[in-house]
């Protein structure tokens, strides 16, 4: 366990903490966009900035990738760390300008929707946080997205922008979203995701379609567990 001072309170944490953790257990709250507990962390939206003091000397850094240590001074609202977390919803509101989550947060934030930066038009609500690459990756195991292109072209989607074979409409991409940008749509017996339409299993024993057939061929293949048994939603096992 290490010892931390945050925003003049006395903070215990273990040692293999995040900051963000630990701010957060302390009944402090912190905007993040990117972390999300289902995957690692990229730091790539920056807002769960902070500024730590170690010694005599201060300096700001992005709290869910940096590890508590003993003795830290934290402070999550200075002037210093408040002018950054604007700078930065500034920044995502002129590439994401449509995005309700993002005017919500910057609403919250005291900041204006009109950003002083030139606004976007065409990167939907994508802020290239990586967390839909990250749990197709790192929890679903199939990589069927990924991130392509360069600089300001930079983008989210399957390969060559073709319907992916590796694919299988779990839809975790989308949960993981925290702007929304991914689009997946289920009507009855098909589901519609990255430019693929998924045939959906019904239960067998009430009926309700509940899972892409892919997914559950996916889960069998990998567990050994038979389509037979997969074939039966959670509400009815």
């Amino acid at each position: 366990m290490v010892n931390m001072i945050i925003d003049g309170k006395n903070v215990t944490a273990r040692k293999d903490t995040m900051l963000l953790e630990a701010i957060r257990g302390a009944g402090i709250s912190v905007p993040t966009l990117c972390a999300h507990e289902s995957v690692s962390r990229s730091g790539a939206c920056r807002l769960c900035v902070v500024e730590i003091k170690k010694g005599n000397r201060t300096r700001i850094v992005t709290s869910c990738l940096y590890g508590v240590e003993e003795g830290l001074i934290v402070n999550t609202k200075s002037e210093r760390v408040v002018n950054v977390r604007r700078l930065v919803m500034e920044l995502l509101l002129a590439r994401c300008p449509e995005s309700d989550v993002l005017q919500k947060m910057a609403e919250d934030m005291g900041i204006e929707a009109q950003t002083r930066y030139a606004v976007d038009t065409d990167k939907g609500k994508c802020i290239l946080c990586r967390s839909c690459v990250r749990v197709c990756e790192e929890v679903v195991g199939v990589s069927a997205i990924g991130l392509f292109s360069r600089g300001s072209y930079k983008e989210v989607g399957t390969p060559y922008h073709e319907p992916s074979d590796a694919c299988i409409g779990c839809g975790a991409c989308v949960y993981v979203c925290p702007t929304g940008h991914i689009e997946m749509t289920s009507t009855g017996e098909t589901r519609k995701i990255w430019g693929r339409t998924f045939k959906m299993q019904a239960c067998t024993k009430c009926g309700k379609y509940f899972a892409p057939v892919d997914q559950l061929k996916f889960i069998s293949k990998k567990t050994g567990t038979s389509m037979d048994e997969l074939a039966v939603c959670t509400e009815c096992r």
